[in-house]
């Protein structure tokens, strides 16, 4: 099992599948790796080498209850990218990951990545604010950790529902996809899981998207339950200095189905040189 362990004791798990110019790709909350299995499969086949990791206390890595707050999270990316010595890089983030990434290209990876992909990504802030009032409402993530703290188990359960736009009329529900979404939240730790909520709310990356110097592909589903676009892409494309806005109209939050054929396509295109 391919891990590494960073400068403060954590060992993080990761998947390394492939040759090619590398592509490491980042999670969402409350997964881990598995999120991204097809698309590590696909960008593999395609001729790239694609790395995914558990973010620290979820998945396999180590179940922690410390450094969950954004600049450790890049800091844990930016070591597990100088161990493996991964230059001519594309970074992709869904999510939580959407803005790992973000933080990680703006701080750490000038000179290494080429290119930055997020996918219903939480920059440039969730919350709702004075200055900000197209975001979500403290009240919501209050419940998520309410939820998290009583009962996370059928919690996680429930939230893949409108994750995935299940409650939607006419969709298509997958039993497995909630099945597989309850069983990576609870790979992650307790404390991960709860205290990450804070992390990808209230974390303000402005700053990080103004430092963008290299191409970066916006991907948001114009359906997303989660992560209101209105609040994220279409801020976040405004910000950055080369930035192209792609939206999946009807998409959720969630990538599944069409969506995910439909990204994996437009993911191979702009990555390609």
């Amino acid at each position: 099992m391919p891990t590494f362990t960073t400068s403060d004791g954590t060992e993080i798990y990761y998947t390394d599948w492939g040759t090619g110019k590398p592509v490491v790709l980042s999670h969402g909350w409350p997964l881990s790796s598995d999120a991204w299995a097809v698309e590590s499969k696909l960008l593999a086949d395609a001729g790239y080498r694609a790395i995914a990791h558990d973010r620290r206390g979820h998945g396999r890595s180590t179940n922690t209850d410390l450094g969950h707050d954004m600049d450790t999270y890049a800091r844990d990316l930016a070591e597990l990218v100088e161990h493996l010595d991964l230059t001519e890089l594309v970074v992709i983030g869904h999510s939580t990951g959407g803005g790992e990434v973000v933080r990680y290209a703006a701080q750490h990876g000038k000179g290494r990545v080429r290119k930055v992909v997020t996918v219903g990504a939480v920059p440039p802030i969730m919350v709702k604010s004075e200055t900000n009032p197209e975001g979500t409402p403290i009240d919501v993530f209050d419940g998520i950790r309410a939820g998290v703290l009583a009962d996370r188990s059928q919690f996680y359960k429930d939230l893949a529902v409108p994750f995935y736009g299940f409650n939607r009329e006419d969709a298509k529900v997958s039993q497995g996809l909630i099945d597989d979404f309850q069983r990576q939240g609870m790979l992650a730790g307790l404390a991960a899981a709860y205290n990450c909520v804070k992390v990808f709310s209230e974390t303000d990356f402005t700053e990080d998207l103004k430092a963008l110097d290299v191409p970066t592909l916006i991907a948001h589903g114009s359906d997303d339950q989660i992560v209101p676009i209105a609040a994220a892409a279409e801020k976040a494309v405004k910000l950055v200095a080369d930035g192209t806005l792609k939206v999946y109209e009807g998409a959720p939050h969630g990538i599944a189905g069409d969506y995910q054929k439909a990204l994996i396509a437009d993911i191979l295109e702009f990555i390609a040189d």
